[in-house]
């Protein structure tokens, strides 16, 4: 019985120091994104090509045919695997060959490595572990706000030419939105600065809560929720290594307590799941969900339309910064308080990789 391997099979036999943490589920793409065709992506430096079957099993496999290394996701997807876009080799979703056309005999080393791939609340999961945790060590996590009777959502994917751990920093620090995001979710500058804020963090885990009682509201909020007037705003940040969670909002000011879970207001729930390609490069995928009160689709496609801007203005900046660090080369920077949820961050990443 031929065996088939379920992960890439690492070269040196040496303990390496990894350039990114492993033994973690990270997202390789939305679940609509797999169609009928295959979807060819760089994830932690490996070359993936993620497809859907007829059952609609979703398969993950290193993405180079073994006849004559053309990448398979050039190739098109049937019901029963991927097949090869060169000379016609078809693929199941394990990575073995099932069919070479011409030829009956299938030899035993026409394979290529899977990966153990899993699919949540719209959301495809791959795995990455160490050398000697090949298998999963726990389920890929789940995200309930994409199923809730509550919320409607959308959300798409960015590319980036900058280090992961970049849009982490940005994502830790909501104090930016003040000067970056003026015009959609932004406001009062100072009132983001001089924000409360609180971080808790255990394991790795990081928690960053921002209070802004009785501030205006920002013009994505005005438009897709009719307060009467100043507001009570949140915004609560979850990090985890492979993906963050941010829920912002806000309630007529003085009508809910803050940090009350069941408070009402408007809510904005932006999954991010921040996926490196590489040292220098990464994958963005989100998703925001809102919560209309009237007209849904109507203030989703409100939301959905402001959230993107507010992306394209991130990614403008983040990779700005990005090419200026390199110009100007491995020169120190200072922290400031709005620093520490990110620097905490980091300092988990730093640890995982290993």
């Amino acid at each position: 019985m031929t065996t088939i391997s379920i992960h890439p099979v690492r070269e040196s036999a040496v303990p390496q120091r990894s350039k990114f943490p492993l033994n973690q589920w990270y997202v390789a793409a939305h679940s609509s994104e797999l169609a009928d065709k295959p979807v060819g992506r760089k994830l932690l430096g490996e070359a993936v090509v993620l497809f859907r079957i007829g059952d609609g099993t979703v398969a993950a496999l290193e993405d180079r045919c073994c006849h004559r290394a053309l990448p398979l996701s050039a190739g098109t997807v049937e019901s029963c695997g991927l097949r090869c876009g060169y000379h016609g080799l078809l693929y199941n979703h394990e990575g073995k060959c099932v069919e070479i056309p011409g030829q009956e005999r299938i030899p035993s080393k026409a394979k290529v490595s899977a990966y153990h791939v899993q699919e949540r609340d719209g959301l495809i999961w791959i795995w990455f572990g160490k050398p000697e945790n090949p298998e999963p060590m726990c389920d890929a996590p789940s995200y309930s706000v994409h199923s809730s009777p509550e919320y409607v959502y959308g959300g798409d994917v960015y590319h980036y030419n900058a280090p992961y751990q970049l849009i982490h920093d940005n994502l830790l620090d909501l104090s930016h939105l003040g000067y970056v995001h003026l015009h959609t979710i932004g406001g009062n500058a100072k009132l983001h600065m001089n924000a409360e804020m609180k971080v808790e963090s255990e394991g790795d885990f990081v928690r960053v809560v921002r209070y802004m009682p009785d501030s205006v509201p920002p013009p994505t909020y005005s438009a897709a929720y009719p307060f009467k007037g100043n507001v009570d705003r949140w915004q609560e940040i979850e990090f985890r290594v492979s993906h963050l969670l941010i829920w912002t909002g806000a309630v007529d000011q003085g009508t809910d307590a803050m940090d009350d879970p069941q408070r009402g207001g408007f809510h904005m729930r932006g999954f991010h799941g921040v996926t490196p390609e590489s040292e220098t490069t990464c994958h963005y995928f989100w998703t925001m969900a809102t919560n209309p009160i009237k007209d849904i689709e109507e203030v989703k496609r409100k939301v959905l339309e402001q959230t993107e801007l507010t992306f394209d203005e991130d990614k403008v900046v983040i990779e700005a910064q990005y090419q200026n660090m390199i110009r100007f080369g491995p020169k120190s920077m200072i922290d400031i308080h709005v620093d520490v949820g990110a620097n905490r961050a980091r300092r988990i990443i730093e640890r995982l990789m290993v």
